[in-house]
């Protein structure tokens, strides 16, 4: 992450930093409501999204928010000195989030982490490369959030709690003190997760579950006390 210090209340300037944002769904525009939050936190332009890329070629040359599509996600390995942050990712698709990085051939270090300003992360946290945090999102101490990671508005990941790399944390979710949460997850809307449990590698929680027990790898919960719906469909 890149921040901006302060001394006698006023923010040095940093190098501006042009970015593109993998998708065009609403998590892509929130993607980019963050990038300006912190434009208007830092009073100058730091991050300018120069265009989205999206696999429907029906959306080329179309604006969200005036930022054009600009193309495929496979057009990104071939743009210049740019940065990226991925926005693709949902209920029907958040297991492929791996492949879908990887197919835009783009190294690890040229991805943004983006914390929107009304987040509030422990110094004794850690964010992953690419990941981001939305508006109202607390992150507690000792709490580890991977690669990849995006968390929705008003979600809490409590103290010494473990996000997998690629995992979805939907809002309104809390994640409680030393849970752990493996890769390629997706933690439904106002999902409760009990302190100490895991949750095992491409799971999907639910929307208002409370999940008390740890969960197995590969499957659908749901419920109060959530429970095994089915093994999920990875087609």
């Amino acid at each position: 992450m890149r921040f901006a210090r302060s001394v006698g209340g006023e923010h040095h300037q940093l190098a501006m930093i042009p970015f593109v944002i993998l998708g065009t769904g609403g998590n892509c525009v929130d993607i980019l409501d963050t990038a300006l939050a912190l434009n208007d936190r830092l009073g100058q332009e730091t991050y300018r999204c120069i265009g989205f890329l999206d696999d429907n070629s029906a959306l080329a040359g179309q604006r969200r928010h005036d930022v054009p599509v600009i193309g495929p996600v496979a057009r990104a390995s071939t743009l210049g000195d740019v940065s990226f942050v991925n926005g693709i990712g949902s209920t029907r698709n958040f297991w492929r989030k791996p492949s879908i990085i990887a197919a835009a051939g783009i190294p690890r270090e040229r991805f943004l982490t983006l914390v929107h300003p009304s987040a509030t992360v422990s110094r004794f946290a850690s964010i992953g490369a690419g990941s981001v945090l939305l508006q109202g999102v607390v992150v507690g101490s000792g709490a580890r959030v991977g690669d990849h990671v995006i968390v929705l508005p008003l979600s809490v990941v409590s103290h010494d709690a473990q996000i997998g790399d690629y995992t979805i944390v939907a809002g309104s979710v809390c994640v409680n003190g030393a849970v752990n949460v493996g890769r390629c997850c997706y933690i439904g809307s106002g999902v409760q997760i009990k302190d100490g449990v895991t949750v095992a590698d491409h799971t999907l929680c639910g929307m208002g579950s409370n999940v008390l027990q740890d969960v197995g790898p590969r499957v659908v919960v749901a419920g109060n006390p959530a429970r095994v719906l089915r093994a999920l469909e990875m087609a």
